[in-house]
């Protein structure tokens, strides 16, 4: 039996996260010790790798404990869907890594390989590419220098062996240097990404699906994560009470993975329902108006003060996909909810 601390520790979860996963039913641990701490067993970790496993394919938290229950959801389903994405993933890198090393052959004894050689490099190495081309259009690649600039990947790699270089030195995310970093990095990312929400908001998910087919370490993405948030808690502090900035440290660390997703399908919902009067639409702002209330709280004073520091700090916008016109669109569909509930004679007011 484990105690919540240590399957925290070996599952790279917070404490919160877990306590979390219990209030809403998704993971309740099969035991108590005498004095009333949570004790997880073998099948309480089953699950957990479960919930883990559908959370990287995208589900939202709703949606996991929906699928847990469903034949999709059985372990062997899971395993088997983790086993099909990872061998598809290695199969694309093996297939590439043996096409460069035949052409590194042919370059080192002098010989020019041939134009089939060059298409067939050219195929495999557009076959690493597919994970882009699933969550960006032709048209948005174009708009990556990720992918065309070889500079850019450099300066990239060397923003990832910084971040290595911070957790070996075991640099907390609150450190003025990890702060200094996260600042770098958020203004790297805004400035290739043409500092659009839209494409932001794509990359953002499919960095947190697809980290091994981008390259991008779970180790250092956690750390950017959590220097990015503290870099932005010291800003909203300037302009809420410290305990609002607290009960946002809490929702961040127990449900700030929620975001991400969830603005993914805002940009998209955008594009397809500009003028937000579908279903979907106004189930997103429901969603959006959970996540936020939990995050910032039901005072207006509050939610006031953190609408003023979002609109005025620049900063706390940066790297989250989300620009003045998804703000905009979301108070569209917010005012027409609460036309309706006027109609319907539910005006809160």
């Amino acid at each position: 039996m484990l105690k919540v601390g240590e399957l925290a520790a070996l599952a790279n979860l917070t404490v919160r996260t877990l306590h979390h996963y219990d209030s809403i039913g998704l993971l309740r641990p099969q035991a108590r010790s005498d004095a009333g701490y949570r004790l997880y067993d073998r099948d309480d970790v089953a699950r957990l790798h479960r919930i883990q496993a559908l959370r990287a394919f995208g589900l939202s938290l709703s949606d996991i404990g929906l699928t847990l229950d469903s034949p999709a959801g059985e372990p062997l389903a899971i395993v088997d869907r983790q086993l099909a994405a990872l061998e598809v993933r290695m199969a694309e890198a093996t297939r590439l890594r043996d096409q460069l090393l035949r052409v590194r052959a042919q370059l080192v004894r002098g010989s020019a390989p041939d134009l089939s050689t060059w298409l067939t490099t050219l195929e495999n190495t557009m076959d690493m590419t597919n994970v882009y081309e699933r969550y960006f259009t032709k048209e948005e690649l174009d708009r990556l220098p990720l992918l065309r600039n070889d500079a850019t990947k450099a300066q990239w790699q060397g923003m990832v062996e910084q971040a290595r270089g911070l957790i070996d030195s075991q640099v907390p995310p609150d450190a003025d240097a990890a702060r200094a970093f996260a600042l770098r990095w958020l203004q790297t990312f805004a400035r290739d990404t043409g500092n659009d929400p839209a494409l932001t908001a794509k990359l953002n998910l499919m960095v947190e699906r697809e980290l091994d087919a981008v390259g991008m370490p779970a180790s250092v993405m956690h750390y950017v994560h959590a220097a990015i948030g503290e870099l932005k808690l010291e800003t909203w502090a300037k302009y809420v009470r410290p305990e609002v900035v607290e009960r946002m440290r809490r929702h961040y660390a127990t449900r700030g993975h929620e975001w991400t997703p969830l603005i993914a399908r805002m940009q998209a919902e955008m594009q397809a329902d500009p003028d937000a009067d579908g279903p979907r639409a106004h189930e997103l702002a429901r969603q959006w108006m959970d996540l936020f209330h939990d995050m910032v709280g039901r005072d207006q004073q509050d939610i006031d003060a953190f609408r003023a520091a979002s609109a005025t700090e620049p900063l706390l916008r940066m790297g989250s996909g989300i620009g003045g016109e998804s703000v905009d669109w979301l108070r569209k569909v917010m005012q027409a909810q609460r036309l309706a509930a006027v109609k319907d004679g539910n005006d809160p007011a």
